[in-house]
């Protein structure tokens, strides 16, 4: 078993229900235009400011990730190959980095 560690792929910007996963409002009720909003972001006057860590749009993937427990079926020595049972987080042919458990 082993652990692979890579850059995800970007997904570039993406809207709140992308992002977070949130529902969306209605289309009807008198709905207009608001179907993918992502709602309210804050109070009013108190406390005046947006919190840290609200969930917003903005850029998605990217990140660094690391997939645990994965299998090696077989190692090429000659080509430098490692074949791994499993999804590893990267980019086709994109550098990852792997650890032994």
């Amino acid at each position: 078993m082993i652990d692979a560690t890579a850059v995800a792929k970007g997904k570039g910007f993406a809207g709140a229900m992308k992002r977070h996963n949130f529902s969306g409002m209605g289309a009807a009720h008198g709905n207009h235009k608001h179907h993918r909003a992502p709602g309210s972001i804050g109070a009013c006057a108190t406390p005046g400011r947006v919190f840290k860590g609200t969930k917003m749009a903005g850029r998605m993937g990217g990140g660094q990730v690391t997939t645990t427990n994965l299998e090696v079926i077989s190692v090429d020595v000659e080509r430098h190959l490692v074949l791994v049972k499993g999804a590893v987080p990267a980019r086709a042919a994109a550098p990852w980095c792997c650890a032994r458990r």
